[in-house]
């Protein structure tokens, strides 16, 4: 059995939650409820990853696997799965680091006003991570349509958990103005039931 360290708030965690039900690993993984912040770590999390991050994948046969693109990719192999197609592999991976691209700064803009104090906190700051996920919606808008329409890869995994983030933790950024297309694709991927079991919970 392996344990996976995770939080239902987490999109990294969302990532991998989605591939273990796409790839019907579910039997297969147990979840375990982790707490942690940029200013604290759950003890048993630091035991398995001295980073302190979730996700966190504790193996019988080797040791623990952290980072959500290592993760999917393992259980992709354990499952001999097709979520990372070698015909169009360098594609699957830039629109995965895309996705996490948009992950990593919607995350700072949370930590900014979560965890600086008032007094500190940067607008600037906040609209230059803004910046950097708005210009990655318009690349996945114009060039990257007709991949997120092809067959089921991370890549989509990542972008679907990418959105999902943002109308969680941002919605009044409202990043589907102008985007007609990335929201139409976002709607029916949305009901995808790995996507609907893995809905984190209300703000």
């Amino acid at each position: 059995m392996l344990q996976l360290h995770a939080s239902a708030a987490s999109p990294y965690v969302r990532k991998v939650r989605v591939a273990v039900r796409e790839l019907g690993l579910d039997a297969e993984v147990e979840e375990i409820d982790t707490a942690t912040t940029p200013l604290g770590t759950d003890p048993r999390l630091a035991t398995v990853n001295p980073l302190g991050k979730i996700p966190a994948l504790v193996r019988d046969d080797g040791p623990a696997l952290y980072d959500s693109r290592v993760i999917c990719r393992y259980l992709n192999d354990r499952a001999g799965g097709a979520l990372y197609p070698e015909s169009r592999i360098w594609e699957v991976a830039t629109l995965e680091a895309t996705a996490d691209g948009i992950l990593d700064a919607a995350v700072l803009m949370v930590y900014e006003t979560r965890f600086r104090p008032e007094p500190h906190r940067s607008e600037d700051w906040l609209e230059a991570q803004w910046a950097k996920i708005a210009r990655a919606l318009d690349a996945l808008g114009g060039r990257w349509m007709s991949h997120l329409s092809g067959r089921l890869d991370i890549g989509q995994i990542a972008v679907g958990c990418a959105l999902g983030y943002l109308d969680f933790r941002h919605p009044e950024r409202n990043w589907r103005e102008g985007r007609g297309a990335l929201d139409d694709w976002f709607a029916v991927f949305a009901k995808r039931p790995a996507m609907v079991a893995t809905r984190p919970p209300a703000p």
